[in-house]
């Protein structure tokens, strides 16, 4: 086996191997990763190489690093693979669309694939298609038999997240971690899978280990916010992320808004209504990418925390009324999407808080449907727990207060199935205390509290009546 090195810019070494087959006397090239690829473009592998960097630190070049991977070499199909989960991971359907190209392209060339580059290629191939239980096998084939793929734990965490699976996020993470014990993205991983399984001493520790190997490991930062949250460690939550805000400049736009998410809700915990505000006029909106469902779903959470933290509610939605006005233009391509249900319980609350009742009725409608269409057993979580929560919601955001009890309290339990972390599901259980709370506060309307589930023509003729 020989080698040679190739160095690049932006603080990356790529080290370009090469084992002759001694039957066929053919060269096989790996990746900086150590792993067997099928291109003998040495400049699509280093591409590579800063796509896989750029994904596993949350930086915003990856698109530019796999549009390079794909011109070097036209005929990888991995490449093309990867192009798709990028695309798909952007979770609308204009990028869903963008993906299909490249998912065609990577299944023509999955043939020419070694085992490895198959596997993540049907990986891609199953989530564009919706079959997130297959995405999940491959990803847990290529951590068994190919563990320095950091890139497929990577996403095999992403499909978990979404499906409410704690465990599995935290053990694809550990799969990999005696190949890895001192790689800072795999304990970034590591640490936050822990914390979702409340395994909090040990995500602080592997946290900060990561940071010690990589200060700007923003996702480890990240995860080590998540444990000071959920500690109630309040003023040291804002000393981290302020002492690390500066560096952000260089993630993408749903880390950045994120982390600055995150910082806003330590501020309001720590009852400085005024900041978090300021924080979501500067960062959390006023810098999203106001067209990406992430920064839209941070944006919409951080209103709803900064209306539930107001202690003059009337006042609290005056003030923040123009500002949900403004979302929800941003919101029409959402409506008929349903991508994650985790985002459309966020949607249909922000069309609610707008006024949009027309668009609002519409969505609903259309959750329905996409609930009736769907196969087992997603099919149970939006018709069990995902459509009467998007009615509590909205009930909820219209101030029907009974209505919202009764629809939330019993789906209360389930939420973890519609995915999201332990902080942004915390969200529904303050929505449904609310309402409980100032219940006894509220005049009873009539036909409040009724199990109602709204049509788009119901839910005008209901809104004109509680409004």
């Amino acid at each position: 086996m020989g080698y040679c090195i190739l160095r690049l810019p932006n603080r990356f070494t790529v080290f370009l191997f090469t084992q002759f087959d001694c039957c066929q006397g053919e060269a096989m090239f790996r990746d900086h990763q150590g792993l067997a690829v099928t291109t003998t473009s040495s400049t699509a592998i280093a591409a590579m190489a800063q796509f896989v960097q750029q994904s596993l630190c949350y930086g915003n070049q990856a698109e530019y690093w796999i549009q390079a991977a794909i011109a070097a070499d036209p005929e990888w199909g991995l490449a093309h693979a990867c192009a798709a989960a990028y695309y798909l991971s952007q979770e609308t359907a204009f990028h869903h669309t963008q993906a299909q190209s490249y998912l065609q392209r990577a299944s023509t060339l999955l043939p020419q694939g070694n085992p490895r580059e198959k596997l993540y290629i049907d990986a891609t191939i199953a989530w564009g298609q919706g079959d997130i239980g297959a995405a999940i096998a491959a990803h847990e084939a290529i951590a068994a038999f190919y563990p320095q793929d950091l890139l497929s734990v990577q996403q095999g965490q992403y499909h978990y997240f979404y499906q409410g699976d704690n465990y599995g996020l935290l053990r694809i993470a550990q799969k990999v971690l005696p190949v890895h014990p001192h790689n800072g993205y795999l304990l970034g991983m590591l640490a936050f899978g822990l914390e979702q399984c409340k395994e909090l001493g040990a995500a602080e520790a592997v946290g900060r280990e990561a940071i010690a190997l990589n200060p700007q490991d923003y996702w480890a930062q990240h995860a080590v916010a998540h444990v000071l949250e959920t500690q109630g460690q309040i003023g040291e939550g804002i000393t981290w992320l302020e002492g690390f805000s500066q560096s952000w400049q260089h993630c993408n736009s749903m880390l950045y808004t994120h982390n600055w998410w995150h910082l806003a809700l330590f501020y309001l915990a720590n009852g400085d209504d005024e900041k978090a505000l300021e924080l979501y006029d500067s960062q959390v909106w006023g810098k999203a990418t106001q067209s990406s469902p992430k920064d839209q779903v941070g944006a919409i959470s951080l209103l709803l925390r900064l209306e539930l933290a107001l202690k003059d509610r009337s006042e609290g939605r005056s003030r923040l009324k123009e500002r949900w006005q403004h979302v929800a233009p941003y919101l029409l391509p959402r409506i008929h999407e349903h991508l994650l249900p985790f985002q459309d319980l966020h949607y249909v609350y922000a069309l609610a808080r707008a006024g949009d009742r027309n668009w609002l009725g519409e969505m609903l409608d259309s959750m329905t449907v996409h609930a009736h269409r769907l196969a087992p057993p997603r099919q149970q979580v939006w018709l069990n727990i995902v459509l009467p929560a998007a009615h509590g919601l909205v009930a909820h955001a219209i101030a029907d207060l009974q209505a919202a009890v009764n629809q939330l309290q019993p789906v209360l339990a389930q939420f973890q199935q519609v995915g999201g972390s332990h902080t942004q599901r915390k969200l529904f259980e303050q929505i449904y205390q609310d309402a409980l709370a100032n219940l006894e506060q509220a005049p009873l309307r009539t036909g409040s509290g009724s199990s109602i589930l709204f049509s788009a023509t119901r839910l005008v003729s209901y809104l004109n009546q509680v409004a």
